[in-house]
């Protein structure tokens, strides 16, 4: 799910769950050259919603050992975006229970 250049999809883990519970805040992967006003002008527009804080952070990419070999490789580093909304303001992207 892909939804535009700035955001490439949201963050789906129970950290990220129990941060939307207690502090409204959502978590989302965003491109590397993402700015922290670029993503929060994208989720006013897509979903219309207030923007309070974004902070953001390189995820650096983790080794590998291919099969039984002494080769390695390495997954792709990628920039994770906290949103926080208004209070009262919710988004539907993660799944119900």
């Amino acid at each position: 799910m892909k939804l535009n250049n700035t955001i490439i999809k949201p963050i789906v883990t129970e950290k990220a769950m129990s941060l939307n519970e207690k502090e409204n805040t959502y978590v989302f992967e965003v491109s590397l050259s993402a700015t922290k006003h670029s993503v929060a002008s994208e989720v006013q527009r897509i979903f219309n919603v207030t923007v309070t804080d974004v902070r953001t952070s390189v995820i650096p990419g983790k080794k590998h050992r291919i099969g039984k070999t002494r080769k390695f490789t390495r997954t792709t580093k990628y920039k994770k975006a906290v949103v926080s909304l208004k209070e009262g303001d919710k988004l539907d992207i993660y799944p119900s229970n």
